[in-house]
């Protein structure tokens, strides 16, 4: 859920990659040569996926990398208006999710609600949601999976939502490659255990920022993809409306482009890439 008030809290989240110093990871299987592999993306509400690798998304769209968006929550909370409704609202937040995604080349049908409500993913029952997150992960085996920083040595903060989204899905990138986590997976729907090969963090702190993706030139279609989540921004997160004002949309797109995170001067979504995890 956002509670974001006017257009620079809504900035706030376009900026969380960063310009961090640490030198970027030098690998020859760079993100922008990837082709014809499978990446997942598990996202505590929808816009989170854009606002934290979207650009990224864009890019391994246009290479015909097959990309599956797993949204744990419906975002029927994250409203001003006193008109709305939670039903209504989480039909409109799913028509700008699906029409963000079509902007960076990601079909509707490659995005799975998992449909927990706003604000109290937290308060579902913890052994249930981490193996419906495992269950996905050994049923779409991918090449990569991207998720909220949950941290690496000491726990991140993280609001609500994208705590527990955190959390989980790391406890179910675990639970995935054991057998004995979760037998009816394979008993049951023939699921076997699988062991995610590469791990790319969002919403990561910018000391343990250590890969960097080149948007520069997709930069103006994340921004595209941006606007279609309307009910996010001001004026309508304060009274619903379905279209923009092309002032609001100016000053909108105008403000995403001027804070957009750079690094030795081009436009970069920032992650924390991982191949493991501490199993103690």
């Amino acid at each position: 859920m956002k509670t974001l008030i006017g257009l620079a809290a809504s900035i706030t989240l376009f900026v969380l990659a960063s310009s961090a110093a640490t030198e970027t990871t030098q690998t020859p299987d760079r993100v922008e040569q990837w082709r014809g592999k499978t990446v997942m993306v598990f996202t505590p509400h929808p816009d989170d996926d854009l606002f934290g690798v979207g650009g990224t998304l864009a890019l391994l769209a246009r290479n015909q990398n097959r990309i599956m968006i797993v949204i744990y929550t419906n975002d029927n909370k994250g409203s001003f208006d006193l008109e709305m409704t939670s039903e209504r609202l989480a039909r409109i937040r799913k028509a700008e999710e699906e029409a963000s995604c079509e902007v960076l080349g990601i079909p509707k049908e490659n995005i799975i609600w998992m449909g927990y409500n706003d604000g109290e993913l937290e308060y579902a029952e913890p052994k249930a949601l981490c193996g419906q997150a495992a269950k996905l992960i050994r049923k779409y085996r991918p090449d990569v999976l991207f998720s909220i920083d949950p941290g690496e040595i000491y726990e991140r903060w993280h609001k609500s939502d994208h705590r527990m989204a955190a959390f989980n899905t790391l406890d179910a990138v675990r639970a995935a490659e054991f057998h004995l986590y979760y037998p009816d997976h394979l008993l049951t729907d023939g699921l076997k255990p699988y062991k995610v090969p590469l791990l790319m963090f969002f919403y990561t702190a910018p000391n343990e920022a250590n890969y960097w993706v080149d948007i520069t030139d997709i930069v103006d279609l994340k921004i595209k993809a941006a606007s279609k989540h309307v009910s996010q921004f001001s004026p309508s997160i304060d009274k619903y409306r379905p279209d923009w004002d092309p002032k609001d949309l100016e000053r909108l797109t105008n403000g995403l482009k001027a804070r957009a995170p750079k690094k030795d001067g081009r436009v970069v979504e920032a992650f924390r890439r991982a191949t493991g995890f501490n199993q103690q």
